[in-house]
């Protein structure tokens, strides 16, 4: 079998072309240039940059196999760090992971391996691909720990039939680094690459600025009442239920509401929550419908018991109990291990 594996630079992605090249597959190695051509050489928790590309090309040499460097900063400029910035100006949390993922990892990247021949993409998350009666089914990974089906519900049913992840059964992370270190692999000890591995200081304010400095711009922080409370240095840096950031008059309050058209920040007291959350562009892994479920709302969130109905090419959640849900975050479906699908938060 032809096999095109995702190589990031990681332990993760080189360990999984060891894993291919082991089994006996030909491998080909494919690393996307993400952004940030000199800044981001040698620089920890970055992905897909600078060292990471070298790294992945010396693996690469070391299991013998083809290796291809593809510049698609332009692409991930465009769908990921624009859109970004642009989600935040419209007052959401975004999700840039969901975004790579969706459009490059397992659109750009997917079909470049289809023109390749190749019979599979393989990649490192940390999710399991499981045969079902009806086909390919979406599993959370072994070690849960280490679990990425929240950031992988956007994959389609077409693109999850040719997608293999083959560390999502693996216990822990440290055995993955004990295979990379078995085949001899300089990446053994590498350390993780951050969330958002194109603000690997935690920092995202210098994007916002580049791409929509007015999502910076001052505005009112506003009692749901109508009173001001004071001033804040920009929507951008306000989610949904935060509390830090708030003048002093708005203490013990959180954010209920972001008016982008107005740059208010609506304030109001701990405690009142969503039961009803619309959602939009919603991918299903099941067939369409109505059913029962258990929702995660963000990344390392509980899962929140709930009945889904479609609307469109939308969804509503009724949640058994209240719960803080941020637009622009993802509202991921799972039954037991499976997901059945999920969608983005509606404004």
């Amino acid at each position: 079998m032809k096999v095109v594996v995702a190589m990031s630079g990681g332990v993760d992605s080189s360990v999984v072309a060891g894993l291919m090249a082991r089994e006996g597959h030909e491998v080909i190695g494919v690393t996307l240039q993400l952004y940030d051509h000199g800044a981001a050489v040698g620089r920890k928790g970055a992905c897909c940059a600078g060292q990471d590309i070298s790294d992945a090309k010396r693996v690469a040499d070391r299991l013998g196999i083809a290796h291809y460097v593809i510049d698609s900063e332009t692409r991930f400029k465009q769908s990921v760090m624009a859109a970004f910035a642009d989600s935040y100006a419209d007052g959401q949390t975004p999700v840039p992971c969901i975004a790579c993922n969706q459009h490059l990892k397992f659109g750009d990247l997917l079909d470049m391996a289809k023109d390749l021949g190749a019979d599979a993409l393989a990649t490192g998350h940390y999710v399991r691909r499981l045969d079902g009666p009806n086909g390919a089914e979406m599993h959370k990974a072994v070690d849960e720990t280490r679990d990425q089906s929240w950031f992988l519900f956007a994959t389609t049913q077409a693109q999850l039939e040719f997608c293999r992840f083959p560390l999502g059964g693996y216990a822990s992370k440290a055995q993955v680094r004990e295979i990379a270190a078995e085949m001899g692999l300089a990446v053994a000890e590498k350390a993780d690459s951050q969330d958002i591995c194109f603000v690997p200081t935690g920092s995202y304010d210098k994007i916002v600025e580049k791409f929509r400095p007015d999502a910076l711009s001052e505005g009112e922080v506003v009692a749901e009442d109508g009173r001001v409370l004071g001033t804040h240095q920009g929507i951008a840096r306000y989610t949904i239920g935060q509390a830090k950031r708030l003048p002093d008059k708005a203490a013990h309050m959180v954010v209920k509401a972001i008016e982008p058209g107005t740059r208010r920040i609506i304030v109001g007291p701990r405690g009142s929550q969503s039961r009803i959350v619309k959602l939009r562009d919603v991918n299903w892994l099941t067939a369409p419908g109505a059913l029962r479920a258990s929702v995660k709302l963000r990344a390392r969130d509980s899962l929140h018991p709930a009945s889904i109905r479609p609307d469109g090419s939308g969804a509503v959640l009724e949640l058994d109990e209240p719960a803080i849900a941020a637009p622009g975050q993802a509202a991921v479906f799972y039954e037991g291990s499976r997901i059945l699908g999920g969608g983005f938060i509606a404004a």
